[in-house]
């Protein structure tokens, strides 16, 4: 394992200069995918190996010595962060995606939008009764398809372990919707 566990031990002002470091990397784009939102580009992030890989160690630090028994991340780009960071810690990783795109039988859960609603699902069999669950996406804004990822693994009987995500939109108050649950982010806005 490539683990870095040094970050687990770095004290509060040097993790605040590494957080600075990778919050530079993100791009900032105006008026996008709509007029008036400040969309955050990570891609600028990750094309940086050495930046994508502390991203990865960071999260795989925290976690390294919990019990879970799967990673399980929430189409797309949560596939970005989710499959490395299962390697890593050695586990398994379940795909949540949008209706339609897995191929055996599944069961769905539908969420809210700001204007609508959206479903994901995940395979009937991806999680076994009393398996933990780490779920990880790249963002967490609203936390609506957290929360439906969620729901999805307690209905399969699973234990929710925590929520993993590289960046917190912190004025969109999404962590409200994820109470009683362990989140953890790397960087907030």
């Amino acid at each position: 394992m490539r683990l870095v566990l040094a970050h687990a031990r770095e004290n509060v002002e040097g993790r605040s200069r590494a957080m600075d470091h990778l919050k530079a990397l993100i791009r900032d784009v105006p008026d996008f995918p709509t007029k008036g939102i400040l969309f955050k580009d990570i891609t600028t992030l990750l094309k940086d190996a050495d930046a994508f890989g502390e991203v990865i160690d960071r999260m795989a630090s925290r976690y390294v010595d919990d019990e879970i028994d799967l990673v399980a991340a929430i189409e797309s780009r949560g596939f970005i962060f989710g499959a490395p960071l299962a390697y890593e810690l050695g586990l398994g990783f379940v795909p949540v995606r949008k209706l339609g795109k897995l191929p055996a039988e599944t069961i769905e859960q539908e969420y809210t939008l700001e204007y609508g609603s959206n479903h994901l699902e995940m395979h009937v069999d991806a999680v076994q009764p009393g398996q933990r669950v780490l779920i990880v996406d790249d963002l967490l804004a609203t936390g609506g398809t957290a929360k439906a990822t969620a729901q999805l693994v307690e209905r399969l009987g699973g234990i929710v372990h925590g929520f993993a995500f590289m960046v917190e939109l912190t004025f969109l108050n999404g962590r409200s919707r994820l109470e009683g649950y362990d989140v953890f982010t790397l960087i907030q806005y």
